[in-house]
């Protein structure tokens, strides 16, 4: 079998493949078209940020088994794509932990003590020591929004230099962080508290400028932004608006929302200071995760075992036929719920009911934990760790089966249980493969799981959906589909509206203003 290499990794890594008797190829720097032209030879492709294996890279890809990134980011895949030609797709999320939490304790401390520029302005030869007067670490409130891997190393670092240390994590166990020495709070308390804010969540549509203009002006004055994750989480020019301001004291940032920054306004602010995405830029890093890499695809090419597929999760080949529209469906309906559950969770339940209770239950049972979990997660989370991520938050797992399935021949019930509400969400399979949506709580209702959706909670009166159409026809939105329920007539009522293309925050927010809307969700399907 053969394995293309297209980006620089180490050589151990290239040495682990060539022993498990695998042809290896070596070939980085390619265009996509040299990428397209070659890739249908190869049944493993080794990549790490620079190699984009797009939809139509990924057609090109004739025999193409598994796509390995050395490093946890998937951005550069398009995993829709790989998972509807059966390929599986692998990452490396725990190999960048400690090196990226480490940079951004590094950028803290340069940001609070304005070492570059005071390094800067001595190299141009002068003394300014009146100039560069820091602020002391001990004693100040760092918010840690995501404590995921990264982001509890960091709490872990800070509390070492005796900072307090407060968090946001909707998913986290109150107790366990407690545990951690870690006040869990709420988004709006971090962003009141915190003399310096760090972000370490994916990149989703739920956290893209979750550091904007609304959150910068419920911060402290003179607060402080770290961001080591993902360029898109800071909005960078209502960044650059409140340093200027005076609001925001000074920033550290490893990533943009364009890499390479191009004449970017914060490159010119002195109060900024920055690195070119080395988060991951250690030499113990980069050969962790090639030899971790390169371990993962020869044991599946040799042995056909999957490690740390975030697409797929470990079956009996002689199943894989009957499991795998179970998995996309109990994924799809766990990310589903994932969008109604702002608060710590106490237990996920799965019922497996008609058909559904005839089959093997614990690949079901992690593809919803990992469809739950992933919107928060995203380059964390994999069909191997979802069920180990989620006892380490306290989630309790549960699953059961069910001879009835009510009117379908098979279904599957999913209920998120926290200590205020409980959500539940029901689906099936349509031909056998198909999977769908028919109930969310109290609603029935039939809606296809894919691409984004709004979710609209509504009182049931004449006029909502045409409203709603209206503004979408004037927004230049194209509806693809609509699905509708409600409880009585005249009640309340849901529509799941699927949509072309993004909905940004401005039209929801004009959603959410006309007459008898109640509630309005963006809800975005895994891959």
């Amino acid at each position: 079998m053969k394995v293309l290499v297209s980006d620089n990794i180490s050589d151990k890594g290239v040495e682990i493949l060539r022993n498990a008797s695998l042809e290896v190829d070596v070939k980085t720097g390619m265009t996509p078209d040299e990428l397209k032209a070659c890739i249908g030879q190869y049944d493993g492709i080794v990549i790490r940020s620079a190699t984009k294996l797009t939809a139509d890279v990924i057609e090109c890809a004739k025999n193409l088994k598994v796509i390995g990134r050395a490093g946890s980011g998937l951005d550069n895949v398009d995993k829709a794509a790989a998972t509807s030609k059966g390929i599986v797709v692998m990452n490396t999320p725990g190999g960048n932990t400690i090196t990226t939490a480490e940079h951004t304790i590094a950028l803290i401390v340069s940001l609070v003590r304005k070492i570059p520029q005071a390094t800067q302005s001595m190299k141009s030869g002068k003394w300014e020591k009146k100039k560069f007067m820091g602020v002391e670490l001990f004693d100040k409130t760092l918010g840690v929004l995501g404590l995921g891997n990264i982001g509890s190393q960091v709490a872990k670092r800070a509390l070492g230099l005796n900072m307090k240390v407060i968090c946001y994590d909707p998913f986290l166990n109150e107790e366990l962080a407690g545990n951690l020495g870690i006040k869990k709070v709420s988004l709006d308390e971090l962003f009141a508290g915190s003399d310096i804010i760090t972000v370490h969540t994916p990149l989703t549509h739920e956290t893209k400028y979750i550091i904007n203009k609304d959150s910068i002006g419920k911060m402290k004055d003179g607060v402080r932004i770290i961001n080591c994750a993902r360029g898109g989480i800071v909005e960078e020019v209502a960044l650059y608006e409140a340093i200027k301001s005076g609001k925001v004291s000074g920033a550290a940032l490893d990533v943009f929302e364009k890499e390479p920054p191009e004449n970017s306004p914060l490159m010119t602010l002195d109060e900024v200071i920055c690195t070119p995405h080395l988060g991951a830029s250690t030499h113990e890093a980069q050969e962790n995760v090639a030899l971790a890499v390169a371990g993962q695809i020869a044991d599946y090419l040799v042995h056909g075992t999957i490690r740390h597929a975030v697409n797929f999760p470990s079956i009996p080949a002689d199943q894989v036929n009957t499991l795998r529209p179970y998995i996309d469906l109990a994924e799809k309906m766990g990310c589903f719920a994932s969008y109604f559950m702002d608060e710590e969770v106490k237990e996920i339940s799965i019922e497996l009911r008609g058909e559904a209770a005839e089959i093997m239950n614990e690949p079901v049972k992690i593809a919803a934990v990992k469809g739950f979990l992933t919107p928060v997660l995203e380059h964390t989370v994999n069909f191997v760790n979802a069920t180990h991520i989620a006892k380490e938050r306290g989630i309790i797992v549960k699953v059961t089966k069910n001879a009835d399935a009510g009117d379908y021949n098979t279904r599957v019930d999913l209920v998120i249980k926290s200590a205020k509400k409980d959500f539940s969400v029901s689906g099936t399979l349509f031909s056998k493969k198909d999977p769908r949506i028919v109930a969310i709580d109290n609603y029935i209702i039939e809606v296809i799981p894919e691409g984004t959706m709004l979710y609209i909670n509504n009182n049931d009166r004449p006029g909502v959906i045409g409203s709603i159409g209206t503004l979408f026809g004037q927004s230049g939105i194209n509806i693809a589909r609509m699905h509708f329920g409600r409880e009585t007539k005249g009640g309340m009522a849901v529509s799941v509206v699927s949509v072309d293309g993004n909905v940004g925050k401005d039209i929801l927010d004009k959603i959410t203003k006309l007459p008898n809307i109640i509630e309005v969700k963006k809800i975005t399907m895994n891959g």
